[in-house]
């Protein structure tokens, strides 16, 4: 078999680059054996603002305007529903933060998603009495479901491998990569946590962070909000909820843990009083890097050999942005933004 690119890793960095590829009509293979749930196990939450300094992200209006327009493509075409739009409420400890928030939201790369109504809290359940504040352009994509259908489509069309990737099996001179019986003009690593198993990126500075969701039931509660305090609080629907989560950065299993459940469940008993009950628990590890920036490049020495990978916490924003970057550097030749490229690790 013939094709233009080998992916491995089918998250959310994997996804959003094959969806470059099917745009420019270049031919593809992806591989990936469950071994990473990162992304399965996102909040899948899209948000411009990290609100634990009230500060903008990274290119947050570049990144959601790409993001959101691959989510909608794929609603249309997969006819199934990915993006849930949903405000997000910031819980004010105190009156320092309420000022602290009013005067962020005065900053020009900050004064379209911070809303100036102080919003009171209505919810009896809820303790905030110094109110919430609303960011704008927020919501929540289905990443299990998102990943499931992509998968369903690769396979439909032959063209996904459940299968761990042999790296001694790879084969690469100037022109072609060989792999078992396929011949592919490139290759492009989106691993994940997994890239420390890879012989040609294990060097790559990536902080494996484990992270733990519960899903509660909550009958009495009824939000129709995502709420940000010690934890985040995400409304599934049916009166369930996702609270999230937890980062440990020792523990590299995706093995669940009581001493998870039980600081998720400390902290959202300091939010919420009413009665609920734990019906889930997940665990993955993140692909973080100390510098809060993906990992995309080539290979100092493989010319047709790349690494998509680091997209951390903000995977279902950042990853169609890089993909993006990534594609205009194969195909194109122009340089990654300075900020994502491996090579400032050199």
């Amino acid at each position: 078999m013939q094709v233009d690119f080998i992916i491995v890793g089918c998250g959310l960095a994997g996804i959003s680059f094959c969806e470059q590829l099917r745009a420019h009509n270049k031919s593809f293979v992806v591989f990936d054996n469950k071994s990473q749930q990162s992304s399965t196990v996102a909040g899948g939450l899209y948000n411009p603002v990290v609100l634990k300094r009230f500060t903008p992200v990274w290119k947050s209006k570049e990144q959601l305007q790409m993001a959101l327009q691959m989510y909608q493509n794929l609603e249309a075409e997969f006819d199934v529903k990915l993006d849930h739009k949903i405000p997000v409420y910031r819980k004010f400890s105190s009156l320092e933060e309420q000022n602290d928030w009013f005067t962020a939201s005065d900053k020009p790369l900050l004064s379209e998603w911070l809303s100036t109504n102080l919003i009171k809290n209505t919810n009896a359940y809820i303790e905030a009495p110094f109110g919430f504040g609303e960011v704008l352009e927020t919501g929540r994509i289905d990443v299990k479901c998102l990943i499931e259908t992509y998968k369903t489509y690769l396979l439909k069309n032959n063209l996904f491998y459940e299968d761990e990737f042999k790296y001694n099996a790879l084969q690469v001179n100037d022109e072609t990569i060989f792999y078992e019986s396929i011949e592919s003009k490139y290759i492009v690593f989106s691993e994940g946590f997994g890239v420390h198993k890879n012989p040609f990126f294990k060097s790559l500075p990536l902080v494996p962070t484990k992270g733990e969701l519960l899903t509660i039931h909550a009958p009495d509660l009824k939000v129709d909000f995502v709420l940000k305090g010690p934890v985040f609080l995400i409304p599934l629907g049916n009166d369930l909820y996702t609270v999230g989560a937890t980062y440990d950065w020792n523990d590299t299993s995706n093995t669940v843990t009581d001493k998870g459940k039980e600081e998720l469940l400390g902290k959202l008993k300091t939010l919420i009083s009413c009665s609920f009950e734990v019906v889930d628990q997940v665990a993955g590890i993140r692909p973080t890097v100390k510098d809060r920036r993906p990992l995309v490049g080539q290979h100092s020495i493989y010319k047709n050999m790349f690494v998509l990978n680091g997209l951390g916490t903000r995977g279902v924003m950042i990853g169609p942005y890089v993909a993006d970057q990534l594609f205009k550097l194969i195909a194109l030749g122009i340089p990654l933004e300075k900020e994502i490229d491996i090579a400032r690790f050199s």
